[in-house]
């Protein structure tokens, strides 16, 4: 796993914070669990996203960006013109 892409990743994250998105993560046993929030912070190693209070049991939840480097999360920002899903594609 190159640092360079986690990088890239964390930079692409971090213009989206304040937008809504929409998650995607593995939860196991064949099992895709989807959340919706506002992308919060970014930080060194962990992203935050505060969900939707209406729709989530809990307030906060946060991932790695090795999650969607491993495919493990998905990541799809909202906008008003469209959808923009956050991958790292290697060159």
């Amino acid at each position: 796993m190159s640092k360079n892409s986690l990088s890239e990743i964390k930079r692409s994250l971090e213009t989206h914070v304040g937008a809504k998105i929409m998650l995607k993560a593995n939860g196991g046993r064949k099992k895709t669990i989807e959340r919706t929030g506002v992308l919060e912070e970014t930080y060194p190693s962990v992203f935050i996203v505060k969900l939707d209070q209406e729709q989530h049991a809990f307030k906060r939840v946060s991932y790695s960006y090795a999650d969607i480097l491993t495919e493990s999360v998905e990541v799809t920002v909202c906008k008003d013109e469209g959808q923009v899903k956050i991958t790292y594609i290697e060159h």
